[in-house]
């Protein structure tokens, strides 16, 4: 018996949406996303994987986003704060309000939980 209250993450049944920064926001490279949305709920709240190719580019947070780094290699750095790097492993959290830039050195992929 499957329950509707229990998803899993699992992105190997799903097509990933395709994306990139807005050309803008671009300081480096030409990053390329994929996401695959697992689960959606009313009231703004998403979880799924994301994954972006090597650049950089301005990030602006209106929502609140937990990050589980899964692979790769990624710099955040918060506007007048310090770099944070990050690998497999990592987690964190992005609030509302955060100005900054994202660098990905090496292809990285996140879990990811967003609450708008």
């Amino acid at each position: 018996m499957t329950s509707s209250h229990f998803v899993t993450i699992d992105f190997g049944s799903i097509d990933p949406e395709h994306g990139a920064p807005a050309a803008d926001r671009v300081i480096s490279g030409d990053p390329q996303f994929r996401t695959w949305n697992c689960d959606e709920a009313e009231g703004g709240l998403y979880a799924g994987i994301w994954e972006a190719t090597p650049g950089k580019w301005r990030i602006v947070y209106d929502e609140w986003e937990f990050c589980h780094i899964l692979s790769g290699r990624s710099i955040v750095t918060e506007e007048g704060g310090k770099e944070q790097r990050l690998e497999a492993g990592d987690s964190f959290v992005l609030r509302p309000g955060f100005r900054g830039t994202w660098e990905v050195i090496e292809t990285t992929r996140k879990e990811y939980v967003i609450r708008l």
